[in-house]
């Protein structure tokens, strides 16, 4: 969650969009490991830009 969370801290609202772009990317070069390590990481910045999830704060899984 940190590496998210700096990631959003330096790149604000184009966060997820890079992240978005680095899926696509890596998948369309078939490095399968790497999209996905990029798709969780555009999951938690999805999170953390509609304030379902604070950085700063615990995580909790439900």
């Amino acid at each position: 969650m940190r590496l998210a969370s700096d990631f959003a801290e330096e790149h604000g609202k184009d966060a997820c969009d890079y992240a978005y772009r680095a899926v696509v990317n890596f998948e369309a070069e078939g490095e399968g490991e790497r999209a996905y390590l990029w798709f969780l990481m555009l999951i938690m910045l999805g999170d953390i830009a509609s304030y379902r999830l604070n950085p700063d704060g615990p995580l909790t899984i439900h």
